[in-house]
Parts: C-alpha cells; structure tokens; sequence
C-alpha cells in the first residue's frame, strides 16, 4: 500500500500533467509549472513535510517569481527554503522562459518577501520547520506562473472566465486529494482568492478561513503582517507559539550564512 507521502506525490504528479495541457493566451506570454522543472525540491517538500495527517492547511494563490517559481516551494524564498526548511536541489528551466524572469534555482539572489514574512513567522513562533510540520502544512491552489510580455507577473484570478475554468477544475481535484489525504480540520486561505477557492472546492467538509497576504503590495501586510496572521488565527480558535527566545533555528545543525539578497514585491 502507498504511503501518504507517496500519494501526496502522485496528486502533485497528477496536477502537473493536467495542467501542462492547459493553454492561455494574450495577455500571458509566458507560462512556468514549477512542478516540471523544479520537481526535486518539490519532491523533497513533500517527503519530508507531507507524509502524515495535519490539522491546518495554508493555502497560497499561486507561485511567484522569485519564490516557488525558483526553489518549487510554496512560498519559497530560496534564503527560507535553504536554511530553514532544510532543501536544496538541482532545478531546471521552463521551456520557454521570459528573459526578464530567468529561472536560477538556489542561484537566485532576489528575495521574495510574501515566501521571507511566511516562514519567518514560522521561525519566530515554532522555532523549528519539524515543529511546525506536525500539525500544519503549507501548499498553493494553483501550480502556475503566469506572466505577461513585460514579465509583469498576472495572478490565476485575472485570466480569462474560459481559462481559469479549466485551470481551476483541475486545481479543485488536487485540492480535494490533498484535503482527504492530510484530513485537516482547517484550510486557511492566505489572502481573499485562495479562501474562495477553498470554499469552492471543498464546501463544508473542513472548516476554511482566511488570513492577510503577505504581499508587499498590501499596505495593511507591511503594516505589521505577522501580528495580523497570529491575531487572525488566534481568532479562528486556531492556537499560535509565542515567540521563541532564539530568533535563528536551522533543520539540521548550524543554519548557513545568508547572503544579502535583492527585494522582490513578487506575489505568492
């Protein structure tokens, strides 16, 4: 019998397929699927964090450019995913790459700070990756990047009516196989759009709410987006650590220095 991490990878295999067939035109240029290219770290997430029950899902959009579009990730600042989830691997290329948004992997030195404010709190409050990964589990609706001639990028929610419907089709099955393999009580929507997706794909199997994006873009996230997450949760019934005394815990041994990094207002 298939173990649960084992079956998470096939979801996850199943989506990439479904949606390598989707097409999208103008005002998209260029579409990436992590989960082609960047498998490896995708495939390390989830054997290491996906491979039993969870009693919160967090649900991002979809990837950004400078996050899981480099590391195959959720949320996945290549800083945060190195030295605190503890993953690193070969990554490819897109076959047909924006040549404003090149696909470095780990080489990439912008950061994403939707993917830093995510697992920085994590660090903050749970100390470590594992202690969080018990009970919670961080995943994206839609596998895709999406982005225009410009390479200004363009969220799932803004394609057209007759191309998200088959996109989201396809992200709903996943969304249901990974909610009735992790059984969660909650899936919470980071930002508005992924709690609507939830709602829609899962009704009222499990109970779903909703906290800030961490974007940069929102002026209520860099107003303090970490207190705002923990006092949405909070209230949610949904319980959150106080902080830990020490502010830099590595997975395994000591945490490797991080190199000064480039911003990104990049989305995830």
């Amino acid at each position: 019998m298939p173990t649960l991490a084992e079956e998470m990878l096939n979801a996850a295999r199943r989506l990439c397929e479904e949606v390598s067939r989707l097409r999208f035109g103008p005002p998209v240029t260029h579409v990436y699927n992590p989960l082609e290219y960047a498998w490896g770290p995708q495939r390390q997430y989830i054997e290491r964090y996906g491979a039993t029950r969870k009693r919160v899902v967090l649900l991002g959009m979809n990837p950004g450019p400078f996050g899981m579009g480099q590391t195959g990730v959720p949320f996945g600042e290549v800083a945060r995913v190195r030295d605190f989830l503890g993953i690193e691997g070969a990554v490819g290329r897109p076959a047909h790459e924006h040549p404003e948004r090149p696909v470095l992997g780990f080489k990439c030195t912008r950061s994403e700070v939707s993917g830093s404010r995510v697992w920085g709190l994590v660090e903050e409050r749970w100390g470590t990756a594992a202690s969080f990964f018990k009970e919670h589990y961080v995943a994206n609706y839609c596998p895709l990047l999406f982005m225009e001639e410009g390479g200004k990028n363009r969220t799932p929610d803004k394609l057209a009516a007759s191309e998200r419907t088959a996109l989201q089709a396809a992200c709903d099955r996943h969304l249901q196989r990974v909610v009735e393999l992790l059984a969660p009580t909650w899936v919470i929507g980071v930002g508005g759009w992924a709690e609507l997706r939830a709602r829609a794909a899962l009704g009222d199997t499990v109970q779903i709410g909703r906290i800030l994006h961490p974007s940069p873009a929102s002026p209520a996230a860099n107003s303090g987006w970490a207190a705002a997450a923990v006092a949405e949760l909070r209230a949610l019934g949904i319980s959150v650590p106080d902080p830990k005394v020490r502010s830099v815990v590595a997975t395994a041994g000591q945490a490797k220095p991080r190199a000064r990094a480039r911003v990104s207002a990049a989305r995830e």
